[in-house]
């Protein structure tokens, strides 16, 4: 790889002549490489680590300060077949798999990527346990019979895979270029020959001429401009609270690198769908209950356990006992208005202080834990608006705004179900209908909202993982990867599947890495 800086021709003239003085403009530096990389996430750095691993020396563009963006908050990710399942008698099956995504996405997605995603995402599980990452266990959020027991949960979670690759990669001659946005691809004869970046701190233009290039930006989660122009659920009338978006506070997912595709003749797909997540409190930054105090981790736990929620209109609209599949509850919330409460006596409360959640937030707040920090969560809740406290359920009805005639039917339902342990609305497991005191108070509420924490939504590919553009022809020397990757989702994330979408992030590099330099001829 070589490496030069340039003055243009003008600003050396100038500079010459004495009418500028050398600070009054930015340089150009001008790399020459067989492969550049736009992105630092889970995408662009298992790219960059597969690509090194193979003897070629890339060059990565990270427009942030620290690599792996919104990569370094999943958990854990899907593995179909690994040493890990292997050694601890769990069966796979990557068939079955493949046939339930494209079931659920009602076959109108990318067969021939799904497949190569599914059947490869193994082999990348042990792939990064190999660059010192380790599994802490295989979890489920599904209800067990239900589970394909294969959410690999990493030992200090995404964040730890980010490095291990990222030190493997520069390890190994990897460029990584920091704080330096793509700003355009450079086309020769109608072909791809690079990109075009900036440094943010110096100003100075980055010319990245390449063989190759793979655009692996993560989607466009944080631009309100395209969330507003893609996603209806961001601007439907019909309900009473917009989407939030559950993410870091600093977040480059803004399109990038579709943006850039769509400008040389991309096409896209999907562009309307997110996956949602649901119920979380209205508390701002949603992600402090991710990652945050135990009192906003356990309140949002508290949220989503199977007591009782009701809608805008103080009825039922969801079975409770699914509290756990958030892309369910989004889908529900958002058909009834946007908005849920979660309703308590005084007994439940108690519950969940001293024996903990009947179902699990995640694997951040499991079975059983007792919710220690529950009445800080309401504390805190009630100065900012999204927690209640009440002597009656009149009053309580009157604080969250829902007809009180509505909800007292609704839980003297309840507790019908209660006696014959059948619920025959919503179908909600026997052992989670609890009869409620209708006579004695308190009485408690916790409002939740919808978030997303993804776009889906992107450029077309073929099995290549190469941009198409209107007419279904490939651009030429142009790679999609991860969240820029379009036409895989019909809806949202399929979390039987679980850990999909940090899996395809991860795989999609390493494939489109491998089809780049397999079609720059480089040897593996």
């Amino acid at each position: 790889m070589q490496r030069r800086v340039f003055l243009s021709a003008v600003a050396s003239a100038m500079l010459a002549s004495g009418l500028i003085s050398a600070p009054a403009f930015a340089a150009t530096k001008i790399i020459d490489t067989d492969l550049v990389i736009v992105g630092g996430g889970l995408s662009g750095v298992a790219a960059a680590a597969e690509a090194t691993d193979k003897g070629l020396k890339p060059v990565l563009l990270e427009k942030l300060s620290i690599l792996g963006g919104a990569g370094n908050f999943p958990e854990g990710s899907l593995g179909i077949g690994t040493r890990y399942q292997k050694e601890h008698g769990i069966h796979w099956d990557v068939q079955r798999t493949v046939n339930r995504f494209l079931e659920f996405n009602h076959y109108r997605t990318n067969p021939n990527v799904i497949r190569q995603l599914i059947a490869e995402s193994g082999s990348t599980i042990d792939w990064v346990v190999d660059k010192g990452v380790e599994i802490r266990g295989i979890r489920t959020i599904m209800p067990e019979e239900e589970s394909f027991h294969c959410w690999h949960l990493f030992k200090g979670g995404a964040s730890t895979v980010i490095a291990k690759l990222a030190e493997s990669a520069k390890a190994k001659g990897a460029t990584i270029l920091m704080e330096t946005p793509a700003k355009k691809l450079i086309m020769q004869n109608g072909q791809v020959a690079g990109v075009e970046a900036v440094n943010s701190k110096t100003g100075e233009t980055v010319i990245v001429r390449a063989k190759k290039v793979i655009l692996a930006t993560g989607g466009f989660a944080a631009n309100p401009g395209m969330i507003q122009q893609y996603v209806p659920d961001s601007s439907d009338p019909s309900v009473s609270e917009p989407i939030w978006l559950r993410s870091a506070l600093v977040d480059g997912r803004t399109g990038d690198g579709i943006n850039m595709a769509m400008r040389v003749g991309g096409a896209t797909a999907s562009m309307s769908q997110v996956v949602g997540n649901a119920p979380y409190l209205p508390d701002r930054p949603p992600i402090n209950q991710f990652n945050g105090e135990d009192w906003l981790k356990q309140g949002r736990c508290a949220l989503a356990q199977p007591w009782l929620w009701i809608d805008r209109n103080g009825e039922r609209f969801f079975n409770e006992s699914r509290g756990s599949v958030f892309t369910e509850v989004y889908a529900a919330m958002t058909a009834a208005g946007g908005i849920m409460y979660n309703i308590l006596d005084q007994a439940k409360f108690d519950q969940l202080m001293a024996t903990g959640p009947l179902i699990p937030f995640n694997a951040i707040v499991t079975v059983g834990t007792p919710l220690k920090a529950l009445p800080k969560t309401f504390e805190e809740g009630m100065k900012r608006g999204w927690a209640f406290k009440a002597d009656t359920i009149e009053d309580l009805a009157l604080q969250i705004g829902v007809p009180y005639e509505n909800l007292k039917a609704t839980m003297e339902k309840v507790n019908e179900y209660a006696k014959t342990g059948v619920d025959t609305e919503f179908g909600r497991k026997k052992e989670h209908i609890a009869a409620f005191d209708m006579e004695k108070g308190p009485y408690y509420a916790l409002k939740g909202i919808r978030t997303y924490f993804l776009t889906l939504g992107g450029i077309k590919i073929n099995r290549r993982f190469e941009a198409l553009n209107g007419q279904g022809d490939a651009i030429p020397n142009l790679y999609m990867a991860g969240a820029d990757m379009g036409g895989l989702f019909m809806d949202t994330d399929d979390i039987k599947v679980e850990g999909a979408t940090s899996s395809f992030a991860l795989t999609s590099g390493r494939l489109a890495a491998r089809y780049a330099m397999e079609a720059i001829g480089h040897k593996m």
